[in-house]
């Protein structure tokens, strides 16, 4: 039976500070760090184990998953680095303050650009300080502008098809770590979420969340760690 851990990386400066992050590189907070010792150590003394990694190229995501191998002693397993397992990018709102956001158009607005399935905020511009068009990590890709949830689940799930579900498939027991939204994209195939109700699923910072697969990927178990 396949096992499939995901986990959101530990906080981050800008959940801190209640921005909109998307594809913009921060760092862990103090307590994000800590976040992510938490679950290696968590994972560790459950008894879970593992044999291949998937992460984003975002560092966030790349040092919660570092810590966490650490913690369990497998800092030497293969990590494959992926842009497709990203966090959503959330256009013309990167950077924003959420609260300052909701002031200037309205919660009614805000929740439309965070909450819906497939509309997408306004578009980040061409030469924003917040464009990473010119970062070398996406070298030969064509980085998006803005995306919608649906955007980034037809990101996420051929990469999960292509990659990640090959490794399950030949018995590997499988840790991704990325962001809200796609393990959202993740959760939604495995779990057969509809639309209407993917937006609402919350996924805190720094919980493993593990995933018992039948051979054909349908779900027999589906749990935090920490409630075990």
């Amino acid at each position: 039976m396949p096992t499939l851990v995901l986990l959101r990386h530990g906080q981050s400066a800008w959940n801190l500070e209640n921005r909109f992050t998307g594809w913009w590189d921060v760092d862990l907070t103090e307590l994000g760090v800590e976040e992510a010792h938490t679950a290696g150590r968590m994972l560790r003394d459950k008894g879970y184990d593992l044999d291949r990694c998937f992460t984003s190229v975002q560092t966030r995501a790349i040092r919660t998953l570092n810590m966490v191998l650490h913690e369990m002693g497998r800092s030497w397993l293969p990590v494959a680095k992926a842009w497709e397992l990203n966090e959503r990018h959330y256009g013309a709102l990167t950077g924003l303050n959420k609260a300052e956001t909701v002031a200037k158009v309205g919660e009614e607005q805000v929740r439309i650009w965070r909450r819906s399935f497939d509309v997408p905020p306004p578009e980040l511009e061409a030469g924003s300080e917040y464009d990473v068009a010119s970062d070398r990590r996406y070298a030969g890709i064509a980085v998006p502008r803005t995306e919608s949830l649906k955007d980034t689940i037809a990101r996420v799930l051929p990469y999960f098809e292509n990659h990640i579900a090959p490794a399950l498939q030949a018995g590997e027991r499988v840790i991704v770590v990325a962001h809200g939204n796609s393990l959202r994209a993740l959760e939604k195939y495995l779990s057969k979420i509809a639309d209407e109700d993917i937006v609402g699923l919350e996924i805190p910072t720094g919980q493993p969340i593990v995933y018992e697969l039948g051979d054909d990927f349908s779900v027999k178990d589906r749990y935090y760690l920490s409630e075990r």
